[in-house]
């Protein structure tokens, strides 16, 4: 075969690609849309009486319906830092900062799919990508995969929606090792999809003391079969260390807080 002929095959393969992700990008928000449009038609008002935007500032909403979070624009520069934990097949609020901003996004996701989408997309420079987990401990754990067998994110937490028969293990690190082994004593945006962990690993956090701006967080009560949602105590924990809300989806959930002295103006 002529090399011209094998640069127009690789030409190709790449064009099937590229498309074959576009389907399945836009397959993903149309169910997307579907299930947030069921869950907020079916929650319950007094479930989500948390859930309410304690603070006014400017809001613009980033990325996909699927993959993306309110964000306030107004201190978020070239020079600023943003965590983007849980990647799945999404980057497009990522993609969204990095555009509007020009500011680095450190992006961390153990799952083989999400190393495999990441690799296959080639994003930006300002794209550090980096195959590991956010945990409470510094140590190789269990990290579950979805019973769909065409789902993307996994976690360390059961929930209805894993196979705890199917599972990897995989390295997860604490917030101080992650911003100990970049330098970083502040994070601007820290964004958070970690498929029901986000509880304990939010406490971590909170619990480390590092210097925060915004908390990107998409909670997953609707994985947990119990009484009362488990957001409700990082709520309130988040507003005990001076984190409020001032964003908050339709489906209730993809929640954002605003540190207070940045909402102040300080």
């Amino acid at each position: 075969m002529s090399k011209k002929s094998l640069k127009f095959l690789d030409k190709m393969s790449k064009r099937l690609k590229q498309l074959k992700q576009s389907i399945n990008f836009y397959r993903q928000e149309f169910w997307s849309v579907l299930r947030k449009l069921k869950l907020f038609i079916i929650t319950q008002p007094e479930k989500v009486n948390h859930l309410k935007v304690k603070i006014r500032c400017r809001k613009k909403w980033y990325g996909s319906n699927y993959g993306g979070f309110y964000l306030n624009p107004d201190k978020i520069n070239e020079n600023s830092i943003v965590y983007s934990f849980g990647i799945g097949k999404d980057i497009t609020f990522d993609k969204r900062i990095m555009k509007k901003h020009g500011c680095k996004v450190f992006a961390f996701d153990p799952t083989p799919k999400s190393i495999e989408y990441v690799d296959d997309s080639k994003p930006s420079s300002l794209f550090n990508f980096f195959r590991y987990g956010i945990g409470t401990t510094t140590k190789i754990e269990k990290f579950y995969l979805p019973k769909n067998k065409h789902g993307v994110s996994g976690s360390m937490e059961i929930n209805e929606s894993l196979d705890e028969n199917c599972f990897v293990e995989v390295p997860m690190r604490t917030i101080k090792d992650i911003t100990s082994e970049f330098g970083h004593s502040k994070i601007d945006v820290l964004k958070m999809d970690i498929e029901g962990s986000e509880y304990v690993v939010l406490e971590s956090i909170l619990k480390s003391g590092i210097n925060i701006g915004q908390i990107l967080v998409e909670f997953h009560d609707r994985l947990v079969n119990s009484g009362e949602y488990r957001s409700k105590n990082i709520v309130n924990l988040l507003s005990e260390k001076g984190f409020n809300i001032f964003g908050i989806s339709a489906s209730y959930e993809e929640v954002s807080f605003i540190n207070n002295s940045i909402a102040q103006g300080n």
